[in-house]
């Protein structure tokens, strides 16, 4: 583009080199602690209900009430929720790198906090961690709109794809590591404290060190983030943002210069006039973005939400799935800490085989097929499978080993489809000055279906039948429909895909349209069709 600026051309047209591989590391270690912190409260949320909710007359281990146990699984979601749409909006004012470290602190001061708790009592030592949990959400809900924009800003354009996929596949990571540390410690915890299984010795089942099981778990996710703080300080604003939004043309090529190891101009004149056109000064509420862009953020939060529900309801099923097919013996044969190891060893299990290949197929194939390909063909495939496990569902029962295949496709199309998709798009087709909030509003909007998700599911998914139901819950609409409900949100995934553009091997500002000189080329940058 001949208006573009010679700074951000550079940026587009640089090789592959050191410096994106350093910030994929920086920015996805967010992602790491991230899916470490959400994964790892679902490994010991049976740990918490022996340890505190332990009734001596029960044939059965304790449980968490569900009221708690839907506080300490959704509390973080909530807090997610609060930090995308704030920290999104505080990028595009203050700029990406002033925000960054502030949300990485955040996540480790909160990691550490959410393993302490005050008083003994059960009621107590829920509300911190709670309390804790959320303001760890509000941290992690930040990193979702500052690093997909900061590795969207400084990405060429030929692998942009790639690079914004590999920070949200550390995610893939962060869930190997989760399930890897409580193998660890409750395997150390089972040597060196034995325990007798709950139908042997009721009382001493679960020994009183297992309490310091969860903590370390939960703790231990502040030390990757804490790793990262210095190299996330030292990075440089993005000189989208610094040129573009900031119209500092001199630093914008100064910290350029430094990374791409070349020689710029600053170009202030053109940062200048580029600032006055019309296409740079509309805002978020303004009839021209409206429509320019409301459809695409349509279709970018509608397709992450609904994206989002089936992910994190299949997500939840996991330890009632190991349970029916025998993967997990029954809880009042095991010591509480050995339950934690078997939970642990599962989760491992279906991640390495479902969860982190699909991320990384994501990658390898994001900038060769695209974003809406991908997109698509993931929905597609999540509808099929998800009818396929509900129709002959009586069937999967005696069938165990295909039901668990079944179900490792369905997450394996969920990240090599709109899991990864719906991260990397809201990065690229919004104008700088808008883009770390809108992404922050589409990723809002998937947490709202986590949200529902999560909820939703965990009532609705209960049997039909009174004496079947988990002590607590109502009836529900039984496992085999709440399949058949997630295969019908899948398809609407498909039909709200075609709202989102394609935006596969164009700079940002050929995307956005930011650098038009004539009102009569709006139109011709920003298509709804994929290309």
């Amino acid at each position: 583009m001949a208006n573009q600026l010679g700074v951000l051309n550079a940026l587009d047209a640089a090789k592959t080199q050191w410096y994106h591989f350093t910030a994929i590391v920086i920015a996805g270690m967010g992602f790491f602690t991230d899916a470490y912190d959400l994964f790892s409260i679902s490994l010991i949320t049976k740990l918490l209900g022996r340890i505190y909710y332990f009734d001596p007359l029960s044939p059965k281990p304790g449980t968490l009430p569900p009221r708690i146990a839907a506080a300490v699984n959704g509390v973080a979601f909530c807090g997610t929720l609060t930090g995308q749409l704030f920290f999104g909006w505080l990028g595009d004012k203050l700029g990406r790198k002033r925000v960054y470290g502030l949300t990485l602190m955040l996540m480790v001061i909160c990691s550490i906090a959410s393993g302490l708790s005050f008083g003994k009592s059960p009621e107590g030592v829920m509300a911190t961690l709670c309390f804790f949990r959320f303001w760890l959400g509000f941290g992690i809900g930040g990193d979702y709109p500052l690093s997909a924009t900061i590795m969207s800003e400084y990405a060429n354009k030929k692998t942009r794809g790639a690079f914004i996929a590999a920070v949200f596949a550390m995610q893939g990571f962060g869930i190997l590591t989760g399930g890897i540390v409580a193998l660890i410690v409750s395997a150390a915890f089972d040597h060196a404290y034995k325990a007798h299984p709950y139908f042997r010795d009721r009382e001493h089942s679960t020994v009183p060190q297992a309490d310091y099981i969860w903590r370390i778990i939960l703790m231990f996710g502040a030390i990757p983030a804490l790793l990262t703080y210095y190299w996330r300080m030292k990075m440089p604003e993005t000189a989208r943002y610094t040129a573009l939004v900031a119209r500092n043309a001199k630093q914008a090529a100064a910290d350029m210069s430094k990374v791409l190891q070349v020689d710029l101009n600053s170009e202030q004149e053109k940062v200048d006039k580029i600032g006055t056109e019309p296409s740079n000064s509309f805002g978020l509420f303004s009839k021209e973005f409206a429509k320019r862009h409301g459809l695409h953020l349509l279709g970018t939060t509608s397709t992450w939400f609904l994206l989002d529900i089936a992910f994190y309801s299949s997500n939840l099923f996991q330890k009632d799935i190991f349970s029916a097919i025998g993967w997990l013996p029954k809880a009042e044969t095991m010591s509480a800490t050995h339950e934690v190891y078997r939970v642990a060893k599962a989760q491992t299990l279906i991640a390495l085989c479902g969860t982190v290949p699909g991320y990384w197929f994501t990658v390898a194939f994001i900038d060769h097929i695209g974003r809406f390909a991908i997109q698509l063909m993931g929905f597609f495939f999540m509808s099929v499978f998800m009818f396929a496990l509900a129709i002959p569902y009586q069937h999967w029962k005696t069938h165990n080993a295909g039901f668990l295949i079944m179900y490792s496709l369905t997450f394996f199309f969920a990240n090599f489809g709109p899991n990864a998709t719906t991260f990397v798009v809201p990065a690229e087709i919004f104008p700088a000055r808008l883009r770390s909030t809108c992404h922050g509003i589409s990723a809002a909007a998937g947490k709202a279906g986590a949200i529902v998700g999560s909820f939703g599911f965990l009532y609705a998914a209960q049997s039909t039948h009174e004496d079947k139901v988990d002590k607590g819950y109502h009836t529900g609409i039984g496992v085999k429909n709440a399949l058949l409900v997630l295969g019908a949100v899948n398809c609407l995934g498909m039909l709200f895909t075609l709202l989102v553009p394609e935006p596969r091997g164009r700079s940002l500002e050929e995307i956005t349209g930011e650098n038009e000189e004539e009102k009569g080329q709006q139109q011709a940058s920003v298509g709804n069709v994929p290309v």
